[in-house]
């Protein structure tokens, strides 16, 4: 009852978000530390005005918290600044032999992924037009489903490994996001084998034949290619990831830059590399995963407000950002409020925790960057504090500087 109690009454002090009130640095750190006494002594947070690099508001900054998805911007950030914004995912097509003048290809054709979140049906139906578009009309022997450049673990750490609802099942050779389409069974048991089931069907459709069933194998060095499909940018899959707070395609983000880097397809390569690339910007995080499922995840808003500094600049990162009272996980939160449109950030949700962590453009043409990160709360309750907290940063006017003039006469 007593918890019941402290719930209602956060709730109630909380309330809605306010509409826009312009505060001085005095008054906006006042709102906030209002707000931040009710998060209790687990939680952290910091706000600091870009231009002048003056902190407004800073409680136990340095403290490593769980960050839940805010976990996302380090695998994001760190995707767009390795493998650059335009790269792409390539999932390519090659045989044992090349098709001779009849157009067929004596052995097996490979379909080998490299890790594309967003291969679906639509994407594996080019794919399958393409290769009867290069003239091939026959496969004497199977579609092969290569999955190797990932490893076959099929969850993150926080499953211990295994698939789950939270995230579907891993694989460089994703295809319809694990999803079978049916209710049972709802996962994929085998990605690599269903995908290759779903090529073979589409090249029958098409007339180019097939003569074996599809199996799972590994791409020769010697096969030839013959044709390939590429994955939006990172630019876009960045935003797909961030906005929505996509688990699998940030844990599938996490497998590739490991691939790509060390040439491990693993989450452990993966958060190797963002935590190389983190260290690099002075930032120290613990990196166990790539979507912060993992409560062994750890960093404090110093890190964070320091990321978030260093790519103030770069649109494919704050462009993947949700937008407060307007999209992802931020669309229904805010509304109305000084906040709204203003304000852009990840959110980031588990069972007594919630976080919060972006920017905001200030009424009075301000840039701020902030975290809060809030651990043993009802993330309920901390969400009304952050909107709060939000909206206050929102109004937020700096200190003006004393510009002296000579005056005529």
């Amino acid at each position: 009852m007593r918890r019941i109690f402290l719930l209602l009454a956060l709730l109630l002090v909380a309330g809605p978000a306010p509409a826009a009130v312009a505060g001085g640095p005095a008054a906006t750190e006042r709102a906030l530390a209002r707000q931040m006494r009710f998060a209790g002594p687990g939680s952290s947070a910091l706000a600091v005005d870009l231009d002048t690099g003056a902190r407004i508001y800073a409680a136990r900054p340095a403290v490593p918290r769980i960050p839940a998805s805010v976990e996302k911007l380090y695998t994001t950030s760190t995707a767009l600044r390795v493998l650059g914004v335009d790269a792409r995912l390539v999932t390519s097509v090659s045989a044992d032999a090349p098709p001779d003048e009849r157009g067929t290809v004596a052995g097996n054709v490979y379909l080998r992924g490299a890790g594309d979140p967003t291969l679906g049906r639509a994407e594996l139906d080019a794919l399958a037009d393409r290769l009867a578009a290069a003239g091939v009309f026959e496969v004497t022997g199977s579609i092969v489903g290569d999955e190797s450049v990932f490893d076959a673990r099929r969850g993150p750490p926080s499953s211990g490994y295994r698939t789950s609802v939270y995230v579907g099942p891993l694989s460089a050779l994703s295809f319809n996001r694990g999803l079978t389409g049916e209710r049972a069974p709802y996962f994929q048991a085998q990605p690599a084998r269903f995908t290759a089931r779903a090529y073979t069907r589409r090249l029958r459709a098409l007339g180019v034949w097939v003569a074996a069933p599809a199996v799972t194998g590994t791409t020769p060095p010697t096969a030839v290619p013959l044709t390939a499909w590429e994955s939006p940018p990172m630019v876009d899959l960045a935003r797909l990831t961030n906005q929505d707070s996509d688990n699998f395609n940030a844990e599938t983000l996490i497998k590739a830059l490991g691939a790509q880097v060390t040439g491990m397809g693993t989450t452990a390569a993966g958060a190797g590399v963002v935590t190389a690339e983190m260290g690099e910007l002075g930032i120290r995080p613990t990196v166990v995963d790539g979507s912060g499922l993992s409560r062994f995840n750890r960093t404090s808003p110093e890190d964070v407000v320091t990321l978030l500094a260093t790519m103030r600049d770069e649109a494919a990162f704050t462009g993947s950002l949700a937008v407060a009272g307007r999209s992802g996980t931020l669309e229904r939160r805010m509304r109305g409020t000084a906040a709204q449109d203003r304000c852009r950030g990840k959110t980031g949700t588990l069972i007594g925790v919630s976080a919060l962590a972006g920017y905001c453009t200030t009424a009075a043409g301000a840039d701020v960057a902030f975290a809060f990160l809030m651990n043993g709360v009802n993330p309920a309750g901390a969400h009304a504090l952050q909107d709060r907290m939000a909206a206050a940063l929102a109004g937020y006017e700096p200190r003006p500087t004393v510009q002296r003039h000579a005056r005529a006469g």
